[in-house]
């Protein structure tokens, strides 16, 4: 509700700019044209490797202001057999102010070359077509999706709740788990003030059906010691099986109707602290200011594996600075500081490309996994590519597990 809320919710807000140096947080899109160019190189390659012979449509799962797929589309737009190929732009947003802006960065080159533009308010109303190719993205999508807090008791699976601080009946208190969650060191800790007052974080006198349910829903949680606390996603869970849907080709079963990038703060584990919020550019307490700070969590990359794990293969998740480094990103580089004006340029190209693989921020807090829709064919290596394990090839990663900035 304070991201989504119709009038209140914190993307709805026209008034102030959400993204960018204006707003609260800033993306990769945003900060290098070279992320979206290797990230549309993945997904060129895709449809290479399946053939080249059918039609791509492209989708976006909460494209922000239209950077990412702007950038993905230029790539395409340089290869004559995917530029005629591509005849369908899908984006899932449901802010009316992301979608003008989406629409203002994209029209142009979808009009100057013949893709039609596609919004929709959930990937569930994104119908499947196994006659055409499916790339699809989710770039910090599925951090900011609903989650539950559950937490292990000797009765089973309860869950945590939020209420107002001056509830008497409130149930007894939670208190807050010392480890630290996983930051984005790209920001700074909140020097702002907070209304932690205001709110406090309680536990459920009892398990209820849908806490149960959800501590149920994977086996890794039935595995945990009491009193341990888990983020639960059944958003997740339900968008990322219907993407494995969409990249699946249920009726043929033989060859992949597509593939996906999902690129987002978290690993393949389930995670317990991890809930903040980000206002100017700094974390802050997640009950600062309701509705006027993004809130994100880390994503449970293990998770969205088993929503989709009949209908998909998923190859990662790798950390973005090794994802970017094996997609040639010191190559890109070289060609963009080659055609810069000057010398001013070249810096600037270069700090941006360090802030996207910097080893205390972004390059390994974000991490990048592939998804591919199953079919009878083995994957070559060059098909899994870059999630080919460092020890297998040392020389693909060119620093190995720990990529230095460029």
């Amino acid at each position: 509700m304070c991201l989504s809320h119709p009038t209140a919710g914190y993307y709805m807000n026209t008034s102030k700019p959400v993204i960018g140096s204006e707003g609260d947080f800033i993306t990769s899109p945003e900060i290098s044209q070279v992320f979206g160019e290797l990230l549309g190189v993945w997904l060129l390659s895709q449809w290479m490797y399946a053939g080249s012979g059918r039609e791509i449509r492209l989708l976006e799962l909460g494209p922000g202001r239209g950077t990412l797929m702007h950038d993905v589309l230029r790539v395409f737009s340089q290869f004559p057999a995917a530029r005629s190929a591509t005849k369908e732009i899908h984006l899932v947003e449901t802010s009316p102010a992301m979608r003008a802006a989406q629409e203002a960065k994209l029209s142009f080159l979808a009009q100057t070359h013949g893709w039609t533009l596609h919004w929709h308010d959930g990937v569930d109303q994104v119908q499947h077509d196994g006659s055409k190719f499916m790339l699809a993205l989710a770039h910090e999508f599925f951090d900011a999706l609903p989650f539950h807090l559950l937490q292990k008791t000797h009765h089973g699976w309860q869950e945590v709740l939020i209420t107002s601080e001056r509830d008497p009946a409130a149930p007894t208190v939670l208190k807050p788990d010392t480890s630290a969650p996983s930051l984005d060191f790209s920001s700074t800790a909140a020097p702002l003030p907070t209304n932690t007052s205001r709110f406090r974080q309680v536990l459920s006198p009892t398990p209820s059906p849908s806490s149960t349910v959800l501590g149920l829903s994977s086996t890794r949680f039935q595995k945990l010691p009491i009193g341990s606390r888990i983020e639960v996603s059944p958003a997740s869970f339900k968008i990322a099986r219907r993407l494995g849907e969409l990249l699946h080709d249920g009726e043929e079963g033989s060859r992949s109707a597509g593939s996906a990038l999902i690129v987002d703060y978290g690993g393949d584990k389930v995670y317990g602290n991890s809930f903040r919020a980000f206002k100017d550019h700094k974390i802050v307490d997640p009950f600062y200011r309701p509705g006027q700070c993004d809130l994100t969590v880390n994503v449970d990359f293990a998770y969205l594996k088993e929503a989709s794990a009949d209908l998909a293969r998923h190859h990662g998740p790798l950390s973005q600075a090794i994802f970017l480094h094996r997609m040639g990103l010191q190559p890109r580089l070289d060609a963009l500081k080659a055609a810069a004006k000057d010398e001013e340029r070249r810096k600037q190209i270069d700090q941006a490309a360090k802030r996207l693989v910097d080893p205390t921020g972004m390059g390994t807090q974000y991490q990048v996994m592939g998804m591919t829709g199953k079919t009878k064919k083995v994957l070559t290596d060059e098909e899994r590519w870059p999630f080919i394990e460092a020890v297998q090839h040392p020389e693909s990663a060119g620093v190995g597990r720990q990529p230095s900035t460029v």
